[in-house]
């Protein structure tokens, strides 16, 4: 196996995006064109990889998959050679294993049965699935968890994928919402919880899976429901079967989802997430008032809750900053000197609006603070007589163990900090966060349906069932006994 001999040290501000995946059957259809249309609307689920696995009924799988964006793995002729009757897509974030090539999906096997797999999340207990499999005599290429699954399946003694995936399914744990294909069909399955979303759609007849909606509207297709966690879903030409694999022991559906990663036109809950957005704004400004001239939002995550808060306060709201929205991936680092306006590359303050304002800066989170801090003192610097952070999340002090790349803990802004003694860190004249109850309020939900953990430190697996990103890695570089 490949491995990874050290960790990249990373300093961007913020939780990670994670994955993205799709999945669809529909002979006739260009399959793979959707499949692309479908990862640009998830590109931001995942900036690190893309890939398309895509077979005629009966054929063999053809699989493209390659470090960089959706725009920049495919162009007509990569998607001309994916022609096919059904495709599953990828976007990545890696959330366990490296960045590496091997670990980009859908993930190709050919064992007892060819298959591509992809899948959004994280595994718990990778290390000891992994020795299983080793110890049974089957070859792993990659470090991700995402290869453990795929093994099992294309492995598996079961007549059908359907059967091998009922089987395997209650034998795993953490968060996976997956898509796998054969020469004849998709299919999609949740864990039991449902931490990560998985959505089932309809074009000209024929179904599709998506991890969000905003992938349904691209391409034209229409919403149906959401997989219910523990459900397997098996797409065919023309038809679906489904059936529960595990009874679910409660939904722990990722509160974070609606708060950042989804994007805002996507549907969950019941609820398009700008409106949920926009509905914590408003209750942030009920819980947080502040005497102020004008609301700015920090593009272009905090612009939903920054109308929201102007709203509710009765305050103006304009734009403070203009953002730069070609800046994706940063490919060259500044030297020494330039380092500290790095952040200008994204976002660049309007003293025509701000200078001697009192401002309140409204934005979706705060991790590392680094990020905010620099915000709080270009606002500063183009005038700005006051600056008030309202934030339309609570405080994350906790990790994410399933399928978001966080700091740790003990490099979050919140770590062992009073709300107050954040504010000074950041450098703002004061600082407040919606509290958890607002957010429930705002998304008509109930923590007994939700995964929290991240404010709370209430994980629905228990504490220690997280995995680390490189402990694949650390297990294939350790030396046999």
């Amino acid at each position: 196996m490949n491995s990874v001999a050290s960790t990249p040290a990373d300093t961007r501000e913020g939780p990670r995006d994670e994955c993205g995946v799709f999945g669809i059957v529909a002979p006739g259809l260009e399959v793979s064109k959707y499949a692309y249309l479908a990862l640009y609307a998830l590109q931001h689920r995942g900036q690190e990889a893309a890939g398309i696995a895509a077979a005629h009924l009966g054929g063999n799988i053809l699989t493209l998959r390659d470090t960089g964006l959706v725009a920049q793995v495919f162009d007509q002729n990569a998607l001309g050679s994916l022609d096919g009757d059904l495709a599953i897509g990828h976007v990545r974030y890696s959330t366990t294993g490296s960045s590496a090539w091997e670990n980009t999906q859908p993930i190709y096997r050919s064992d007892r049965r060819e298959l591509a797999l992809a899948h959004n999340g994280n595994l718990t207990g990778v290390t000891e699935l992994r020795d299983e499999l080793v110890a049974a005599g089957v070859e792993l290429r990659s470090t991700s968890d995402t290869e453990l699954m795929a093994a099992l399946l294309s492995t598996h003694e079961a007549d059908t994928l359907e059967d091998a995936v009922v089987d395997i399914l209650p034998r795993l744990s953490g968060a996976f919402s997956t898509v796998v294909m054969t020469q004849d069909c998709v299919v999609a399955f949740r864990d039991p919880l449902g931490i990560r979303p998985l959505v089932l759609g309809m074009i000209d007849g024929n179904y599709c899976v998506a991890s969000e909606s905003c992938a349904f509207d691209i391409m034209g297709a229409e919403y149906l429901r959401e997989v219910e966690p523990g459900e397997v879903v098996t797409i065919v030409p023309g038809g679906i079967r489904t059936r529960m694999a595990v009874d679910s022991p409660r939904k722990a559906f990722c509160l974070f989802e609606y708060i950042y990663f989804a994007r805002p036109d996507s549907r969950m809950g019941g609820t398009v997430l700008q409106a949920a957005r926009g509905r914590m704004g408003e209750i942030l400004a009920r819980e947080a008032p502040v005497d102020a001239d004008l609301v700015i939002a920090v593009p272009d995550s905090g612009n939903p809750a920054a109308r929201g808060y102007a709203r509710g306060s009765g305050l103006p709201q304009d734009d403070g900053f203009v953002k730069n929205r070609y800046v994706a991936r940063t490919f060259i680092q500044p030297g020494q000197a330039l380092r500290q306006h790095g952040l200008r590359m994204k976002f660049n303050p309007l003293p025509e609006i701000v200078a001697g304002k009192r401002l309140v800066v409204v934005d979706d989170s705060i991790v590392r603070g680094n990020t905010t801090r620099q915000i709080v003192q270009m606002l500063r610097d183009a005038g700005a007589s006051e600056v008030h952070l309202r934030i339309s999340a609570p405080p994350i002090r906790h990790p994410c163990h399933f399928g978001i790349d966080m700091p740790t803990r003990e490099e979050m802004a919140a770590h062992n900090k009073t709300v107050d003694e954040i504010a000074a860190d950041i450098g703002a004249d004061s600082l407040a966060y919606i509290s958890l109850e607002g957010v429930y309020e705002a998304i008509g939900g109930e923590r007994a349906n939700h995964c929290d953990a991240c404010f709370t430190g209430d994980y629905p697996l228990g504490a220690g069932a997280g995995t680390d990103k490189y402990a694949l890695e650390a297990a294939d570089s350790t030396p046999p006994a």
